[in-house]
């Protein structure tokens, strides 16, 4: 079953294909560091996580390939619509995380970008490891599964 989000989170942008491409160990919040312009153009809601991933670096996370669209007001003070991101993060937390990526073989992916109760842009990152193709295969026959016993009990009453 999918989690149901917070009613007051507003999710921007969900990468709904990471859960079934990657075995999800452990997810992390995030905040972002965002040029007013992308703010403005996270509320318009016309962003994409879906090809992007997070890199460990020099004691840094920074998100790369993330896609958030020009604001079309902003004019000259407009905003690169790929360019790398810094993620605000604990000391303590970069270190594990990036000896998780080095030693581990684990990849930091986006989940969700959303907006939280205090109207703050936040990203959730999960430390993944990648998923065979076998495995993808049994994770379909298993919601597969699924769908069809609750139809099932649906059917009977």
């Amino acid at each position: 079953m999918a989690k149901k989000s917070d009613p007051e989170k507003k999710v921007v942008a969900d990468n709904r294909k990471a859960r079934f491409s990657y075995a999800i160990e452990d997810t992390l919040e995030a905040g972002i560091m965002l040029f007013g312009s992308e703010v403005k153009s996270l509320r318009g809601g016309r962003s994409t996580i879906a090809e992007s991933y997070a890199q460990a670096k020099d004691g840094e996370i920074t998100l790369i390939n993330s896609y958030i669209p020009e604001y079309t007001q902003a004019s000259r003070f407009n905003h690169e619509p790929r360019r790398p991101r810094k993620l605000l993060v604990h000391k303590r937390e970069i270190a594990k995380l990036s000896q998780a990526v080095q030693r581990e073989g684990m990849t930091l992916i986006p989940l969700r970008l959303y907006f939280n109760p205090k109207g703050i842009a936040k990203i959730e990152l999960g430390i993944a490891k990648g998923k065979k193709l076998h495995d993808k295969r049994e994770t379909e026959k298993k919601r597969d599964w699924a769908r069809d016993k609750a139809r099932l009990m649906r059917d009977k009453g």
